[in-house]
């Protein structure tokens, strides 16, 4: 990589030599305000095409080897003081002073219960839906429970890879879930023409937690049938500049469910808030399976203030920061002949494809960087890594440290 940030090409210096792909290596930038590969603005790259080998859905009813309980908290749990952390896609320095401020003035009202009408409206009003059409939930993680306790489906499938906690939720609910595993080859990407038409539940993240890949909104689209749920995870969609490919606010989808989550862009995981968008009489059931008072007072204010229009122009504006510093970090791992990436990643974290990634990852830990293992996602395995994306300077120092441990591998 040139001083400024570009990407070096690989004839640069001795490439055929370790030594040479090295020191190839060390010319990653240390100026966090070096000019970006793909300025914001700059147009998109264009999408891989569409995914021609036939895929095939797979039941899973046995014992799976993968741990679908572990999460990227699990990374750094204990250790955190000691570690940069990678694994965990929460944007860094939030919430905002101004967040955390009315979060603090909510304390005072604690002594009453919990009144939702106004986060509740707000949310509405800023996805231009009815208040009937959403559902206020403790995170989005509760919302994959109550969808998978309340509804009466009889085949749900999931797109994989993909965040784990939605199967798991089904199978603790007693439902038997089939696959639909997409592959590398195909980019990640979604063939709607292999979902099954026997299913009557899908689940798709969209961008895609781990692959970042945010698919056409018209292919989620197209999976609607009468009789059937299409529930989308953008947990990730405010990290996409525009929100190009959000599906929130639609009412054209029969049995569309959206899930969104202000985890990610507001920094709120341990207040734990997230909403569902969905048909009225979906919402009608799934409020019927919630406890009463599920979200807290001052998770309701988050909610509320988040949706001001003040409070998405900085949620944008973010965004457009996570493009630049993702085409930094992307720029920096192309470097290496040993780590391979998923192309055009859309959302805060990339997956990439490391030789001997497991001891890799191991060797980042000792150098204090923690990535989220990718092997208890179906569909992946030991060598696949997801990293975060951070500041231009803990970016590079990640680089530095992925060169030394691809050194100490014997990569």
């Amino acid at each position: 990589m040139s001083d400024s940030g570009t990407p070096r090409s690989r004839t640069d210096g001795p490439a055929d030599s370790r030594e040479g792909r090295r020191l190839s290596r060390a010319r990653i930038s240390t100026d966090p305000w070096a000019r970006p590969s793909r300025p914001t603005g700059s147009p998109r790259p264009s999408r891989s095409p569409a995914p021609t080998k036939v895929h095939t859905a797979t039941m899973y009813t046995h014992a799976d080897p993968h741990d679908l309980r572990h999460h990227g908290d699990a990374e750094v749990r204990d250790i955190a003081a000691h570690m940069t952390d990678l694994a965990v896609n929460v944007r860094t320095d939030t919430p905002p002073e101004w967040l955390r401020e009315r979060i603090a003035a909510s304390l005072m009202t604690l002594a009453a219960y919990p009144d939702g009408r106004s986060a509740r409206a707000a949310v509405a009003a800023r996805h231009g839906l009815p208040v009937e059409r959403v559902l206020l939930t403790s995170g989005a993680a509760e919302a994959f429970v109550l969808l998978a306790r309340a509804l009466k489906v009889r085949h749900p499938l999931v797109v994989h890879p993909q965040f784990t906690e939605p199967e798991a939720a089904l199978r603790d609910a007693g439902h038997t879930v089939r696959r639909l595993v997409l592959r590398e080859e195909d980019g990640f990407r979604l063939d709607p023409s292999a979902v099954p038409e026997s299913a009557d539940l899908v689940m798709i993240g969209n961008p895609t937690n781990p692959t970042s890949v945010l698919h056409p909104a018209a292919d989620i689209a197209s999976l609607a049938r009468p009789g059937r749920l299409v529930v989308v995870d953008e947990a990730f969609m405010d990290a996409v500049p525009e929100e190009y490919e959000t599906l929130a606010g639609r009412t054209d989808v029969p049995g569309l469910v959206v899930l969104r989550s202000l985890t990610k862009t507001w920094g709120l995981a341990g207040l734990r808030v997230g909403y569902v968008l969905a048909p009225a009489e979906v919402i009608a059931e799934l409020e019927r399976a919630q406890p009463l008072w599920p979200v807290s007072t001052p998770a309701l204010i988050a909610a509320e203030v988040c949706m001001s229009p003040a409070a998405l122009k900085e949620a944008e504006q973010a965004a457009g920061l996570i493009a630049v510093e993702r085409a930094h970090l992307l720029a920096g791992l192309a470097e290496f002949d040993e780590v391979r990436v998923v192309a055009n990643a859309e959302a805060s974290f990339v997956l990439a494809h490391v030789r001997r990634g497991a001891e890799v990852r191991e060797r980042l830990r000792s150098l204090g960087f923690a990535v989220r293992r990718g092997d208890t996602f179906p569909g992946l395995g030991p060598s696949w890594l997801r990293i975060a994306v951070r500041d231009r300077v803990t970016t590079n120092r990640f680089l530095q440290a992925l060169d030394q441990s691809l050194t100490m591998v014997g990569c």
